[in-house]
């Protein structure tokens, strides 16, 4: 006994336009959900702000003469 196989519907004449019109709409929308990364040196220098060292140090260079004058005249306060 052999199986009949189903007969398929005669293909309509929109058929090779509907697929080529997805497989066009898979090739454009296809590169944008793939992930890029992108990895480039800076164009300006890197600038690193040093006011902070600068003012400890002039901290500390006040109050070491503050101490000095202290030291040197005890009467002041």
């Amino acid at each position: 006994m052999t199986a009949a196989l189903p007969s398929r519907p005669p293909s309509s004449p929109r058929r090779p336009a509907l697929l080529a019109g997805l497989l066009m709409a898979a090739l454009l929308v296809g590169p944008a959900c793939s992930p890029t990364v992108k990895v480039e040196a800076p164009d300006k220098p890197i600038v690193i702000n040093m006011n902070i060292k600068i003012e400890q140090d002039v901290r500390v260079r006040l109050e070491r003469d503050v101490e000095q004058v202290l030291q040197e005249n005890p009467e002041i306060f």
